[in-house]
């Protein structure tokens, strides 16, 4: 009996950590930088449908960054994959890396 409640119990974290990684996975998107204002904290990117943000074309938009710091690590013309959030003052890229 112990060892069904602990096949069970296996079961059910592995689903959850599997359920969330793929959540998150579902919340990149890919795109291109195309400018970066580092003195207002903005960046300008080129990206495929966002359905975390509810935009199910591509477009180009203009995105406030959460950490300035992001900016630094990527220049114009780079591949990038990125999160980002909605808020009362507009979009805010809250991760972003260079594309593989």
């Amino acid at each position: 009996m112990k060892r069904t409640i602990r096949i069970a119990a296996a079961l059910a974290l592995t689903v959850s950590f599997a359920a969330e990684a793929f959540a998150a996975q579902g919340a990149a998107i890919s795109g291109e930088v195309k400018k970066i204002d580092e003195g207002a904290g903005k960046i300008t990117l080129k990206h495929g449908p966002a359905k975390s943000l509810g935009m199910d074309e591509p477009m180009t938009m203009v995105y406030r960054v959460k950490d300035p710091a992001l900016l630094k690590q990527v220049k114009v013309g780079d591949k990038v994959t990125f999160e980002a959030e909605e808020a009362a003052s507009g979009y805010t890229v809250t991760t972003m890396q260079k594309a593989k």
